[in-house]
Formats: structure tokens, sequence, C-alpha cells
């Protein structure tokens, strides 16, 4: 499905030829598109033109690519991000996605990956507006964890958890399915909406998300590994 004309995404990189090459991929896409070569004009791009989607390189000149995530998540609306980083290291992996990276890609990629990478991520926040259009009022609930996937808000013990896009539908997503085993590769498809792609973007997700809502993240109640297959969500489980 081609996007609309009037999506809009801000190539974040210091690197001209990256920058060109995604810049032309996406606009072959049907996207309109910004770029930026550091995190200062990022930012003033961000504030004037409003983008839906930012492509962001982990390392930039002077402001560095957390930073500027890190302050996009205080625009309204905020735009979704999708990071990208030359280390393959998963500390820089969960970094992002802790400060609300909504994806992350390692470089080097491939562009026509980033482009789909970035139709997904624009899929499922244009999905998530219908669900909060339509108001379906259906909470989920498990001991102390309350979700209301219309309003996109998780709480705790009566305390409002941060979770980022993918956290919080990859949450909806276990708490529809209690009980059953569902392996990463399904959750990579029906979360990510993606037929291919690295596993561990699922287990970084997880431990992240069980770092939220886990009263032990290490012994997790809530969330429990399947060895070989994947995770599967306990409703039933209480509170030590």
């Amino acid at each position: 499905m081609r996007p609309e004309p009037s999506r809009r995404i801000l190539v974040v990189d210091d690197d001209p030829t990256v920058s060109e090459v995604v810049t032309g991929y996406l606009k072959n896409a049907g996207f309109t598109v910004d770029t930026a070569a550091d995190g200062h004009e990022a930012l003033a791009s961000a504030t004037s033109g409003h983008p839906d989607l930012v492509v962001l390189d982990l390392m930039l000149p002077g402001l560095d690519g957390i930073d500027v995530c890190r302050a996009l998540r205080h625009h309204t609306p905020a735009p979704a991000v999708i990071m990208l980083t030359a280390r393959g290291d998963e500390e820089d992996r969960i970094l992002g996605l802790e400060v609300g990276a909504d994806d992350y890609v390692t470089k080097p990629f491939s562009p026509r990956e980033l482009v789909l990478r970035v139709q997904s991520v624009l899929r499922r926040r244009d999905a998530v507006a219908v669900a909060v259009e339509a108001g379906s009022g259906t909470f989920l609930r498990a001991a102390d964890l309350v979700v209301d996937p219309a309003a996109r808000r998780a709480l705790q013990g009566g305390k409002e958890l941060a979770l980022t896009l993918r956290e919080f539908d990859l949450l909806v997503y276990l708490m529809r399915n209690p009980g059953r085993a569902v392996s990463r590769e399904q959750l990579l498809r029906d979360v990510w909406d993606w037929e291919f792609g690295d596993l561990s973007t699922v287990t970084v997700h997880a431990r992240r998300l069980r770092t939220k809502i886990e009263e032990d993240p290490a012994n997790p109640r809530l969330i429990q590994t399947v060895w070989g297959v994947g995770y599967r969500f306990d409703s039933s489980a209480e509170k030590g």
C-alpha cells in the first residue's frame, strides 16, 4: 500500500551519502522528506515541519540521537522515531528503546527494508488512531495491571506506566492471548507487522517491558519465557 503524499519523514544523519540514499528511497515510496545533518537542526526542522516519523541516526555531532529522541517525545503530537546505529551493541538498542524510539535499524542496512519499517510503524500508528476513535472501552486486567487499549494507557497499582509504542502493543497482544505460548516469529508478524526481521527485536522489547511491569524482572510472573518458543502471558499471576 502506498502512503499518502502528505506523510512527512525527517531523515537525520550527518553522512550525506546515507541521507541521500535514504531520502531517495523514501521519496520513491511516496513520502515527503526533509533532512537534517545534526541534532539541533533536527529539532528545529521537527518544530517547523511536524514530521509523522523521524529516521534518526544515533551518532550525531553536537546533540546526539538519544538527546534528540528525548526532546521529540515532548513534541505535540510526538512523531514516531526509527533510530539508526552503526554499532551492533545491544545496549545501544536498549537505550534507544528506553528513551522512546519505536524501532531501530543497525547500519549497514537495506534502504528497502528501512522503507518497509517506516511503512510498518506508520501503519500501526494509523491503526491505533482508528482504535482510539472507535473507543471500544474494553479493559485488560492481570494482577494489579490495568490496560485500556483504546486510550493507550497502562496502569499498575494505580500508577501510569511510561511505555513506548511497541512495548504497549506487545503488552496488549500478550494480554489478549493469555496462557498461550507465542513464538517470537509470530510476535514479529503480528506486533511489528514484519514478515522477516531480527528476532532479537522481540527479545529486547520483552526485556524492557519486564523491567516496567514485573516486580522482579529476573523472575517474571506475568511475561514468562517458553524456552525454544517465545513468551506466554500468565493472567492469573499475583504479586509476591
